[in-house]
Order: structure tokens, then C-alpha cells, then sequence
């Protein structure tokens, strides 16, 4: 398992969280940032390409990169501009409303891409992966990728707050579907980018024709696979959510965990059968659970450990 590489693009952010008005955590954070910090907390070989500011911030979530054994080699840091933070409000029900304060540069993501192999195992999402000021540096990644035959994971993480350019986004969305090999989105995402609640329909029409596989969450009401097979939902442990900021985040983790545990290369995705993805998605659920009883956004070291 340690030869394969899990590669991730997105953004690095520092989530300060809100209980009752009152700030209780501040954590390094980011969507593809807090499972690639699960995963090498379990010993597996990460690989972040993100940006972050030089102030005291960017410093901080950079640290925090290195103490977790990330490799750092291809992350961009900036000098105008500062480190983007987030205020996460979190309800009686423990999900989050966001604020986000960015203030980027103009030249962004600048730095060098990691050499792909088919080894390797690339995930983005995000805005970030929809974002026109980053989409050159995010397809030359991508493009790499597909030509090595690794396997793909798209998020689409499509929050409220860029409904309004869903319909502008939507060829970008398409095309990140295109280059997937598995997709893995919430029902909010698809509420949000489609107003699409039919989680059936959603796959027929929307993602079926340019990736085969989708995995659709939604929260407490468990997971529901579907592939070219066959459509398999499955049942989630009842548990007291003490916050919800990194589920989804560390739900993809444990899948790709599952991937690299299973063996599977991208052309295995093709006839995978249904208790190898049993498996797989279990690993999911279980850092999912985890990661939703506590403040950080990752799996802690002491989970990561006792999991192995």
C-alpha cells in the first residue's frame, strides 16, 4: 500500500468553528486537505498541490502539513495576499453555515505538478476544482492523471453560496465528471447545482453518461452506490454529531483507504463486485463516524492507529 500515492488539489484554509456564537476550534482545514491529512495519519503516502499565504497562517496550516507527514513539495506559497479563513457556525444540529474571508493574489497555483502513475490515486473537488483563475493548473493535473491511467475521485462540493453561477459553471462541472472514474457528492451538492433531488434520476441524467460510478450521501440516511450492476444503499450507525465539518471529507478518505486496501487500479473499477465495494464503503462510514464525533477535521492519530 505504501508505493501508491494518494495526490490531492484543492484549497487549504483555516476553519475556525462557532458554538453558540462562541469560537471553540481552529483547525488547518479544506475539503480534499482533511482527508489527505486522515490518510497519512494512517501511514499512506499523500501528496497535497494546493497554495497558501506566508503569513502566520499559511505558516501554521504548513506545519501542520509537515507534522502529519503530507508531502509538501508542490505546495505554492504567495507572498500578496493573505491565508483564506473560514468562520463555521455550527447549529443545534451540529452542520456548519460558513463564512469565507480569501484575499488571493492574482497569479495563483504557480507551482510545480507532481509526475503521475498509474499507482496513483488523484482526488479534487470544490469550487477549487471549478474555479476559472485555477482551471489551467487544474487540468493540467488532471490531464496527467487520465494519460497515466490512475484513478480519478471527483467531490463536487457544490455549496449554496455559488448557486447563483450554476448554470454559468455547469460546462466545468461536466467536464470534471468527464475526467472522474468515481463521483462522490451529497444531496445538498445536487440541490444546489441542479435543484435535483431524485437521487435515481441524478445518476441516470446527470453523471451515468460520463462516470459510471457515483456514490450519493446523505447524512444519517446512509450512502446508496450505484454502478453499471448494480445500485446498493447501506444503513449508517446512529450517533451524537458533534460536528459535521469534515463527514463527507473523511468519507471520501475511507474509500480511497478501501481502494488501496482492496488493491484496485482503474480497470478494476470496470467489473468491481458488489462485496469488494461493501468493503470499500465501509471504510467510508467508519472514518465518516469518527470524524463526526469530535472538533478536528481529520481522523485522530490515536483512530488511525488503533484502525490499522
Amino acid at each position: 500500500m505504501k508505493k501508491r500515492r494518494i495526490i490531492g488539489i484543492g484549497e487549504t484554509i483555516l476553519d475556525i468553528i462557532f458554538r453558540n456564537e462562541q469560537p471553540t476550534a481552529a483547525v488547518p482545514g479544506g475539503s480534499v486537505f482533511n482527508g489527505l491529512i486522515s490518510l497519512a495519519r494512517l501511514g499512506l503516502n499523500t501528496v497535497m498541490v494546493t497554495e497558501t499565504g506566508s503569513d502566520r497562517v499559511g505558516k501554521r496550516i504548513l506545519e501542520f502539513m509537515e507534522d502529519n507527514h503530507v508531502d509538501t513539495s508542490y505546495v505554492s506559497t504567495f507572498e500578496d495576499g493573505k491565508s483564506p479563513l473560514s468562520l463555521a457556525f455550527l447549529n443545534e444540529q451540529s452542520d456548519a453555515e460558513y463564512e469565507f474571508y480569501k484575499d488571493y493574489p492574482n497569479q495563483r497555483l504557480t507551482g510545480d505538478f507532481p509526475e503521475i502513475t498509474k499507482h496513483d490515486i488523484v482526488i479534487f473537488g470544490s469550487y477549487y476544482a471549478l474555479n476559472p483563475v485555477l482551471r489551467e493548473g487544474m487540468l493540467t493535473l488532471l490531464e496527467k492523471a487520465q494519460r497515466a491511467e490512475a484513478i480519478i475521485y471527483y467531490d463536487p462540493n457544490f455549496r449554496s453560496s455559488h448557486c447563483e453561477e450554476a448554470m454559468k459553471l455547469a460546462p466545468t462541472i461536466i467536464e470534471n465528471l468527464e475526467f472522474a472514474d468515481i463521483v462522490r457528492g451529497s444531496n445538498e451538492d445536487f440541490q444546489n447545482m441542479w435543484k435535483m433531488t431524485d437521487r435515481a434520476k441524478i445518476y441516470k441524467d446527470k453523471v451515468a453518461f460520463y462516470c459510471p460510478n457515483f456514490i450519493y450521501t446523505q447524512g444519517d440516511k446512509g450512502p446508496v452506490l450505484y454502478t453499471p450492476h448494480f445500485t446498493q444503499q447501506y444503513p449508517v450507525d446512529k450517533i451524537e454529531v458533534i460536528s459535521s465539518i469534515g463527514a463527507g471529507d473523511n468519507f471520501n478518505a475511507g474509500i480511497l483507504y478501501g481502494l488501496l486496501k482492496e488493491r484496485i487500479y482503474k480497470e478494476d473499477l470496470v467489473d468491481l463486485d458488489q462485496s469488494t465495494w461493501e468493503k470499500i464503503i465501509q471504510h467510508g462510514l467508519a472514518f465518516s463516524k469518527t470524524v463526526c464525533q469530535q472538533y478536528e477535521n481529520s481522523i485522530s492519530q490515536k483512530w488511525a492507529d488503533s484502525y490499522q
